[in-house]
């Protein structure tokens, strides 16, 4: 090779591995992101929707100005997405900034006097009664499906309660934890009384509204895959209100949802014996509080508060009883007193415990307050407690 064309293979060599390393060739590359937190690889999606590729660290970091020396923006945005202290953050601003659904009877719903109820929204004022000693130094931040992630990430919210399904693929795809299981459910369908469907497969070759880019969607598609009819049109929509909407409008014959949102659902609806819950629970949907991965302390906080209201339930340690000032059964005395032996160590205040039961409640008063006979009329099911027949296990405080 002459000493000209071995130049020339050098430059254009040269230019290809610049073009692959510059942020800007996204033909094939996009959405870079270290989805495994700050120490995990760079990866981008591929050509295939779900094919993530592993590219240099560069294209994930900012850019400096000046070698060693951060732009101002950088740096504010990098510690806005650094959330190595949660608590802390949440201690100085005096307000835990929790993520919800905002549409969902029973869960997260704004009444009409203002006021904000749920299981959700009253889990999100037990944690801040835990670490700030007040359940309504709570702000209440409805996301759509779309935004919930992004908005933790960003450290918009510090805590997403808003009725998400726990999966392994949303734990790695966008670096957060699931600090346990507040609700098991499982995805159902709602149709018309006057249809006459008595099963789910009956809905093949039909119309079934669904929220898009959910596991509902994905469950729904491989749910009248397995049945043999992959035609079953799903009908698609980003809002939740618009579903419900095109449903009730006769857009489509059925849609499906988690079955805790159907039974919402139809209470609200001007005549619910008009509408029916299938029998098909295509799906498992254990739903929890989802906080990030890179801030350990934070997630073991939130767990353990959901845990101590199971703890209190299983010992029967209720609201009633400690605004009143009872004398405790001796298993809800020997709780409390593990509580605030085990405080300081998990990062607590001594009264966390004893502060969320008081002023929200133990597990089953978040239940009867929300879910049961005097407001939905729900069964516990599952999450009736182990002794009783459901699943609802929960690690000891003590």
């Amino acid at each position: 090779m002459s000493r000209t064309l071995w130049i020339w293979a050098t430059v254009i060599a040269a230019l290809f591995s610049a073009a692959m390393a510059d942020p800007g060739h996204a033909q094939t590359n996009r959405d870079c992101r270290l989805r495994e937190g700050p120490s995990g690889p760079c990866t981008c999606r591929g050509v295939g929707a779900d094919e993530l590729v592993t590219v240099a660290r560069e294209r994930c970091q900012p850019r400096r100005t000046e070698p060693g020396k951060a732009d101002a923006r950088t740096e504010k945005k990098a510690s806005a997405a650094s959330h190595a202290s949660t608590l802390a953050a949440v201690t100085a601003r005096g307000r835990l900034v929790c993520g919800v659904n905002g549409d969902l009877p029973g869960f997260s719903m704004m009444t009409k006097d203002g006021r904000w109820s749920g299981l959700d929204v009253d889990f999100c004022r037990a944690v801040a009664a835990a670490v700030l000693g007040d359940a309504q130094k709570t702000d209440f931040v409805p996301l759509s499906v779309d935004a919930r992630f992004d908005a933790l990430a960003k450290g918009s919210v510090d805590l997403l309660a808003r009725n998400t399904t726990w999966t392994l693929e949303r734990e790695v795809e966008y670096a957060t934890g699931f600090a346990g299981v507040l609700w098991y459910d499982g995805q159902g369908f709602m149709t018309k009384a006057d249809t006459g469907y008595v099963s789910a497969q009956q809905l093949a070759a039909g119309r079934v509204c669904v929220l898009d880019g959910t596991t509902t969607e994905r469950n729904a598609r491989f749910f009248f895959r397995q049945i043999g009819a992959p035609e079953t049109k799903l009908v698609l929509h980003k809002i939740r209100s618009e579903m419900l909407k095109a449903y009730e409008d006769g857009a489509c014959a059925a849609y499906t949802a988690d079955r805790t949102a159907l039974f919402a659902d139809r209470s609200q609806f001007p005549k619910p014996d008009r509408h029916v819950i299938l029998p098909e629970v295509i799906s498992r949907e254990p739903l929890g509080p989802v906080v990030r991965a890179d801030d350990p302390a934070w997630a073991r906080i939130v767990r353990w508060v959901l845990t101590g209201l199971i703890n209190a339930e299983e010992e029967g340690l209720h609201r009633r009883d400690l605004k009143v000032r009872m004398a405790l059964p001796a298993g809800a005395q020997r709780l409390i007193d593990g509580s605030v032996r085990v405080a300081p160590k998990a990062g607590l205040r001594p009264e966390w415990l004893q502060d969320a039961v008081r002023q929200v409640g133990s597990y089953r008063d978040l239940f009867d307050d929300n879910l049961g006979s005097e407001t939905l009329g729900m069964q516990r099911g599952l999450n009736a407690l182990w002794r009783d027949g459901g699943i609802l296990y929960a690690p000891p405080v003590w």
